[in-house]
């Protein structure tokens, strides 16, 4: 019944949009025909050419409600696509922790899902997940999302997709002049929420650099759920001559959050410290046949979580401990070897290292006690790969793409990566897509020797990946839609059974997604999209159904933006399923070029649901604000 009232619901917004299109006077082009994105292919290409389905989100999406977290924009925007959540702000980690992206049935959480910023992979190395909290829209440019294996380009973890995020930066090939752009967001709301934020851009001859800051806080709509957060972001960038330039970015995220357990089972003192960073130096080049790029990157982490207690028990004596990092250097070049091939090769090595422990709270040592016995762990493994992937233009109307990947791990073996596909343009406003691949990810740290249910005889779980799409844009290219068919065989996953890790699981996946954007004039943008997923095994943060319609105005000085999400059979453990119509809306009003007033309102209808199992969503909260531009 839900899902045929929502249904209704996108039909009615596309009379709407129908009726829209007779008011001709106004109408504006402003969708590119030909999409630019670097995720799914090493080299910038356009969209149309690959076999894969890759969603760009530009920051006037990404920043249209406000929203200091990239995630939740992600999740309306992106079919398939859902994320874990508990509160108002802030995802935390650990048992109870939220921020999980799933995709398709594959999870972020699980360490299935890889996130990237600027190619380059975020990860713990111990437990082989990233760190929600430190996906912050302060830092992104846009983000390109790759649903289906990217374990030919991006190695383990990319087995069910990538969420690649590309960061702020001027144009190094600018006019040779001076520029810069400064804005301040700031804004406050329900349960004690607080957001600011500052970025600076600018531009001086061959020289970029931008710098951001930000700071939010949250007393959550839970007792003992607070969440302080506070993030910095430099990026500088060099032309070194016509044909080389080089870059260096670095990122820092600290967060102190509470979580309070679940409602059936409150915990006191269950308190998380958590520091996550990143920079990396890439050396690019960019000549008329050929183009590629040397990085260097590091990911690092400190941890300290107290795991709390229940009431009535004893408090914890000791903290939780952690340090761990991802070193690596990522190499590339990618050359038009004639007019109609395309040839790119690359190589990986990642050094992959960290440590655990426990910390007596009264003395600062190192403890082990008998509740809490940890295996001799090793501290480090290192990954080396090389791949090489070839596009080749039949004619006009076809393309076809391949590629294979070696990957050694020294605790896990090495793997076999294949990938192949075509693309079809029979129309020139449209094109039929077809795609098989493999994704893998390697055993953990922690699945292979920390605690009890360790097993050093683990291997790499993986996944085949067959999909068909077909892409049109209509209407001037003001209207575009899709729909993808997918099947997924998963295999070898890992799973805990008698309190031991074993290669036991195997699932099958399959679904249809449908999107559609329409620019409808220069005032109104419309959106929708849509998602239904079979599970032969239930899947934990996987719905049944996902749906949103989204409506984007500017009239004068006054925007809008809104959303209605629909979610059906949100598995929430293996026999719970959750349902929740949610609507969001943002207004603002430009007061003058410098300065815009803006407040926003989300889960308007104030569904109660859950989407982490025990953890209450929020019913309607708001928030309001400014943003200044100098």
């Amino acid at each position: 019944m839900q899902i045929r009232t929502f249904l209704l619901l996108g039909a009615s917004a596309a009379c709407l949009t129908l009726q829209a299109e007779t008011q001709k006077e106004g109408i504006q082009d402003t969708t590119q025909m030909n999409e630019v994105v670097v995720t799914g292919t090493r080299n910038a290409t356009d969209v149309r050419h690959l076999p894969m389905t890759v969603n760009s989100l530009s920051r006037e999406q990404l920043t249209a409600n406000e929203r200091t977290s990239l995630l939740p924009t992600i999740m309306e925007e992106v079919p398939g696509v859902l994320v874990t959540s508990r509160g108002v702000m802030g995802y935390g980690v650990s048992t109870g922790g939220s921020g999980s992206i799933n995709v398709r049935g594959l999870s972020s959480g699980a360490g299935q899902m890889l996130v990237l910023i600027d190619g380059h992979p975020q990860y713990q190395g111990i437990f082989g997940h990233g760190i929600a909290d430190s996906y912050q829209t302060m830092i992104a440019d846009r983000v390109e999302v790759l649903r289906g294996p990217a374990s030919l380009l991006y190695g383990s973890n990319a087995m069910g997709g990538v969420v690649n995020i590309v960061t702020r930066s001027l144009p190094l090939r600018g006019d040779g002049g001076i520029s810069q752009h400064t804005t301040i967001n700031a804004g406050a709301g329900s349960y004690g929420t607080v957001q600011v934020e500052g970025s600076n851009q600018l531009r001086v001859g061959r020289f970029t650099s931008t710098v951001a800051a930000q700071y939010q806080r949250s007393d959550n709509h839970r007792p003992d759920m607070g969440f302080e957060q506070y993030g910095g972001f430099l990026s500088l960038g060099y032309q070194l001559s016509q044909n080389w330039d080089a870059k260096a970015m670095a990122d820092i995220t600290h967060f102190n959050a509470s979580n309070p357990g679940t409602v059936a089972v409150p915990k006191i003192d269950n308190d998380q410290r958590i520091t996550r960073g990143s920079a990396n130096l890439v050396i690019e080049n960019h000549y008329d046949c050929t183009s590629g790029a040397l990085s260097i990157y590091n990911n690092y982490g400190n941890h300290h979580i107290d795991d709390g207690y229940e009431a009535g028990k004893k408090p914890q004596t000791d903290f939780f401990r952690s340090r761990d990092a991802v070193a690596g250097v990522s190499l590339y070049q990618s050359v038009l070897a004639t007019k109609s091939t395309r040839i790119t090769a690359g190589f990986d090595y990642q050094h992959i290292y960290g440590h655990a422990w426990y910390e007596d709270k009264a003395t600062g040592n190192t403890v082990m006690t008998n509740q809490r016995k940890m295996q001799s762990a090793r501290d480090h493994a290192d990954e080396v790969a090389g791949y090489a992937d070839v596009r080749q233009e039949i004619t006009k109307y076809v393309t076809l793409d391949a590629g294979l990947r070696y990957d050694y791990h020294t605790t896990s073996g090495g793997e076999w990566i294949p990938q192949a596909g075509f693309v079809v343009r029979p129309i020139e406003t449209g094109e039929f897509k077809f795609m098989f691949s493999k994704g893998f990810r390697n055993p953990t740290n922690k699945e292979k020797y920390l605690y009890k249910p360790a097993n050093e005889e683990l291997y790499a779980e993986s996944m085949l990946n067959y999909e068909i799409s077909w892409r049109q844009r209509l209407l001037e290219n003001r209207l575009t839609y899709g729909i993808n068919l997918f099947l997924i065989d998963g295999r070898n996953m890992i799973q805990t059974v008698a309190m031991k890790n074993i290669n036991t699981g195997e699932f099958r996946n399959k679904g249809v997604e449908v999107e559609a954007a329409w620019r409808v004039n220069n005032h109104w943008r419309l959106n929708t999209n849509h998602s239904y997923l079979h599970m032969d095994k239930p899947i934990i943060g996987a719905p049944d159904y996902k749906g949103y319609i989204g409506a984007d105005c500017i009239y004068g000085k006054f925007t809008a933006a809104a959303g209605l999400q629909q979610l059906v059979g949100l598995y929430t453990s293996e026999t719970t399923k959750e349902f929740a119509t949610l609507l969001h809306m943002t207004l603002g009003y430009r007061v003058c070029p410098q300065l815009k007033i803006w407040a926003k309102g989300e889960n308007l209808l104030g569904q109660k649901y859950e989407i982490n199992l025990g953890y209450p969503m929020p019913k309607a909260t708001f928030m309001g604000g400014i943003t200044l531009d100098i």
